[in-house]
Order: C-alpha cells, then sequence, then structure tokens
C-alpha cells in the first residue's frame, strides 16, 4: 500500500501499524509524530492502528493543537498511575485535574496522607521510570454498564455518574499495566512519548508542568498569576460546594428539576462579583475604568452590568468600546497573509482615542466616533458626551490592560479589569473543559446570529484569534486590579441546543469537519436546557440573543 504525506510517497504492508510507518517520515519533523490526520477520511488517527489501504496524510506534533492535546492527556494519565502507585490505591480518596494555569494543570489529589515536596518528587521520579520504560497504552471498548461498575470499584465515582448520561451503549477504556482511566480524546501509543514534564508543589495541590507551545523542547519556569489562580480557585470551589463541579453533576440537576434554581443562584453569584468591584470603583475615585479579556469572554455584558451598579452608587457611567476608534482601511495594519488585523493594537487610531480621552477628563464636550464595520470607516453621528462631577468612563476592548493604549492618561484615574470565561466545570475529575472551548462555542453562536457567519468559518478563523490573543492580551492580564470570571456554570447546557446544528453543518470534507466533530462529542456529555430562564441581563444572551443590555 502507498502513503502520501508532504509529497512523498512510500509503499508498507498493509496492516503496518501508524507508529511505524511515522518512524519512516520522522525526519521531516522536528517534534515527535503523537497523531495522524488521515486526509482521506478527514478523521483523526492514533499510532496504534494499522493501516489496510492506501492513504495520504500528515502527521502531527506537539506543534499543532490536537498533538498537544494528546500529548497532555496522555501526560496526566501517566501522571495518575504513578501517583496511585507511589501512594498507594487505598490511601487515594481522588486525583481531580482542576483547571489549567497557563497551559499547565493544577491538580488536588485528596486521601490520609500529606502532600510534600518529597512525595511529589517520588510520583515525578515514577514517571519518568515509566517514560524511559515506554510502557504500553492499551485501548479497550467495553459496555457502559462494565465501565460503571469498573470505576465505581476505583472509586472513580464521576466516571461512573457521567456514563449514565451516555446515549452510546459502548465507551473506550485506556490501559496502562493494569491502571485503567476513561479520557476524552486520543493517546500517545506508549509511555516513552511523554519526555517532558515536571510536578510543582503549588498552594494545597501541585502543578503538572508541560512544554512550552512556542517551543516544544523546553520546560517553562512556573509562573503562576495569583489573581487568575485566586478566581479560579474560588470559583471551582463554588462549584463544589453547590454540587455542580461535572458535567454529570449538571446533568442530574437537570433531570431532577433544579436548573432554574441553579440558573438563578450563578446569575446572582455573579451580580454579587459585580457589585463587590463597582464598590472598590466607587470607593477609590477612579474616572476611568478599563475592561479588557479574550475573544467572548462578555466584556459588553459585563461594561453594562457594572455600569448599572455604579449607578446604585450614584455614579453616571458611560460606556465607549475601543473598537469605535479602529484605522481606516487603507491604515490598518495586515497580517502575515495580507488581511486586515483587527486583533493588533496598531490597528487602533491611539493617538484620536487619547486626545478624546483627555479633554473628557479635562471637563470638554466630546463628539465620539462610531466604527462602521461595513465600510470600514470611522463616523460621527453627534454622540457628544461631557463628564459631570459624578461621571465615570467604562472603556471595553481587548487591549485596554496594555499601557501603551492609554499612555497618556493619568495613572491615578484608571481601574483595570481582565474578565474572562473561566469555566468550572470539568467533564470528570481527570477530563477538562478547555476554557478556549467554551469560549469559541459563545463566538460561533454570536457570529451566525449577528453576521451570518457559518460554524466553519468561525472555526477557521479561531485560530489568528487565538494567535492574538496571545500577544495582545495574555501578557498584560497580570495588570489588573481585579478579575472577574464570566462562565456560567449552567451554560453548556443551554448553548447545546444553539451550537449543534451549526457544527452538524460542517461538510465531512470541510477542513474544519474535525474540530466540528471534535467540539459534537464534547457536547454529546450534556443535556440540553431550555434557554426561557436565562435572564435578560445575563451574558449568556450576548450570544444566544434576546438580551436586554445594549449589547450590539
Amino acid at each position: 500500500m502507498k502513503i502520501s504525506c508532504g509529497g512523498e510517497i512510500r509503499e508498507f504492508e498493509k496492516g503496518t501499524s501508524w507508529k511505524e510507518i511515522a518512524s519512516e517520515f520522522s525526519a521531516a519533523y522536528d517534534q515527535d509524530i503523537l497523531l495522524v490526520h488521515d486526509l482521506t477520511e478527514n478523521r483523526l488517527l492514533e499510532l496504534y492502528k494499522t493501516c489496510k489501504n492506501d492513504r495520504a496524510v500528515e502527521f502531527l506534533t506537539y506543534r499543532d493543537p490536537d498533538g498537544r492535546m494528546t500529548y497532555a492527556r496522555s501526560a496526566v494519565f501517566m501522571m495518575l498511575k504513578a501517583f496511585y502507585e507511589t501512594c498507594g490505591h487505598e490511601a487515594v480518596d481522588r486525583v481531580t485535574v482542576e483547571f489549567t494555569i497557563g497551559g499547565n494543570f493544577y491538580i488536588m489529589p485528596k486521601g490520609p496522607f500529606s502532600l510534600d515536596g518529597e512525595r511529589l518528587k517520588r510520583v515525578e521520579e515514577r514517571m519518568r521510570q515509566l517514560c524511559a520504560e515506554g510502557r504500553r497504552i492499551k485501548k479497550y471498548n467495553i459496555s457502559v454498564e462494565k465501565a460503571i461498575k469498573r470505576f465505581r470499584r476505583h472509586r472513580m465515582y464521576d466516571k461512573s455518574k457521567l456514563f449514565r448520561y451516555r446515549r452510546v451503549s459502548r465507551v473506550n477504556i485506556y490501559d496502562l499495566d493494569g491502571f485503567q482511566d476513561y479520557f476524552y480524546g486520543a493517546m500517545v501509543p506508549d509511555t516513552s512519548y511523554i519526555k517532558r514534564f515536571s510536578l510543582v508543589p503549588y498552594k494545597e495541590g501541585f502543578v503538572l508542568m508541560l512544554p512550552s507551545v512556542k517551543d516544544p523542547s523546553v520546560l517553562p519556569e512556573f509562573r503562576p498569576s495569583e489573581k487568575l489562580f485566586r478566581v479560579q480557585s474560588d470559583s471551582f470551589r463554588w462549584a463544589e460546594k453547590i454540587g455542580i463541579s461535572t458535567i454529570a453533576d449538571l446533568n442530574e440537576a437537570i433531570c431532577d428539576g433544579r436548573a432554574d434554581d441553579l440558573i438563578l443562584m450563578q446569575e446572582a453569584y455573579f451580580e454579587k462579583k459585580i457589585g463587590e468591584v463597582a464598590q472598590r470603583i466607587s470607593q477609590k475615585d477612579r474616572k476611568l475604568v478599563l475592561i479588557a479579556g479574550p475573544s467572548s469572554s462578555g466584556k459588553t455584558t459585563t461594561a453594562n452590568r457594572l455600569a448599572i451598579q455604579l449607578r446604585a452608587y450614584g455614579l453616571e457611567p458611560h460606556i465607549i468600546s475601543v473598537d469605535n476608534y479602529f484605522l481606516g482601511l487603507e491604515e490598518r495594519p495586515v497580517d502575515e497573509s495580507g488581511k486586515p488585523d483587527f486583533e493588533s493594537i496598531s490597528a487602533l487610531d491611539i493617538e484620536l482615542f487619547n486626545s478624546d480621552m483627555l479633554k473628557l477628563l479635562n471637563g470638554e464636550s466630546v463628539e465620539l466616533p462610531t466604527y462602521n464595520f461595513v465600510t470600514g470607516e470611522r463616523e460621527y453621528k453627534g454622540n457628544v458626551i461631557r463628564l459631570g462631577e459624578d461621571d465615570i468612563l467604562i472603556i471595553e476592548g481587548i487591549h485596554c490592560l496594555n499601557d501603551r493604549l492609554t499612555e497618556k492618561l493619568p495613572a491615578d484615574s484608571k481601574y483595570r479589569i481582565y474578565i474572562s470565561a473561566l469555566t468550572q466545570l470539568n467533564i470528570d475529575e481527570h477530563n477538562r473543559i478547555p476554557t478556549t472551548d467554551m469560549r469559541l462555542l459563545r463566538r460561533m453562536i454570536r457570529d451566525n446570529r449577528t453576521r451570518g457567519y457559518s460554524a466553519a468559518q468561525t472555526i477557521s478563523r479561531w485560530p489568528d484569534v487565538r494567535k492574538g490573543e496571545e500577544e495582545n492580551i495574555f501578557p498584560y492580564q497580570d495588570r489588573a486590579d481585579v478579575v472577574i470570571n464570566t462562565a456560567m456554570i449552567y451554560e453548556l447546557a443551554v448553548i447545546k441546543s444553539y451550537a449543534e446544528p451549526l457544527l452538524f453543518g460542517i461538510r465531512l470534507d470541510a477542513p474544519e469537519y474535525i474540530e466540528a466533530k471534535r467540539l459534537l462529542k464534547f457536547l454529546d456529555y450534556v443535556l440540553p436546557l431550555s434557554s426561557e430562564t436565562v435572564p435578560g441581563t445575563s451574558i449568556v444572551r450576548e450570544f444566544i440573543g434576546g438580551s436586554l443590555l445594549d449589547v450590539g
């Protein structure tokens, strides 16, 4: 049979494993091949599988998103195996992958043992031993009933609970030398592929460090964001407190008729956080509130809800979107492919923005522009404002934490807010829901509703959006005075009904099909929930529609 990759064709015997085939092409890659993209049938294949027919393929490494996810979940599996072995299976109540910190996993183990540096050192040593031994990771397909019994026996109750809501009759289980677990996605064929990792004690748990995205040969230094960690931890603890820390918990609440109460609780909790921020702003006497966050984090709704809370303190807020200060088409920078670069701060008329804001702070009247995304030009429609004694500006945009945007404005007038949808939910104790997945689904629904974009168009643009976030947003998040989590614990169940038809609309031969299939598999875990009881002021409404606020 013939295998074609990157213009090169090689012949192999039928039934050759993809691991063997990949080794013949490996000289063209600077990193280990972790996964196969079968271009002929447009699907992803694990390396342990065999090939029986001619195929056109591309191989994926850590530099590719699907390759990174495969490496990450395999590293978690190896860590769990080592942890249970080192501590003793009976001594471990559970090990939870709670959330990510800068692309690494924050892990919280529980049991009658002390988690100290020496224990983590032994676990890491066992991981390195497993890597050196190249232990095979096997995959089995068993009935859901057997899986439920098996994971109850292993005291992995989140998994047994999750399988109760699966529509399929069988599930895939991974086995590493007798240690069995369920993972949402592909694995490497053996432990020798997991070469770079470390375990770093942090707070009450530890961090599983993974290679750098920019340079996979490097294990970066652990530099946590204390503010971001605190918000993620608080959100996770709150979810645990109300008994909704996994998708299975959410499904159970829906089945038990508790969904309406859950929505009201979540909205009340978020309103409380916004109220606390408004109180701090009122006490600090700041004139400029700057709100930044990545795509689809809910900046517009957050700005509007903060404005309402500030009015309760006797202030008069004015919301200004930095997007209205985009340069005209002819002046705007372009990216590597020659397309207009809306993500760069250089796409904004910083000089005009600073001039207008300074005039407002000095008590002058200013006519604010409105950017027309159809014509690509700024327009003036008589939107004149002037700040009084109790007036305050709320400015929202992706660059609001970058000092270059407000370089001419007095530092003591600024209050900086960073927001992001940092989902509190896990699929189960070992499978995280990536925050980026939640934001991608939000954006997909809003793009289709407000701009008529297909799901494929949104997915195709997403890598550029993410690149812009890495360059223009995340480096400045620690400058925030406060971080707000805008993820709603119930929202996956609501947006499922909006997202699924869009994703099913992507053709089998489309480049975006694999990502659509992955998201559909993920959404299949979640029971649907009607949007009827979602309040008109909710962040969720910014994406699904029906908001009572001015969110565009």
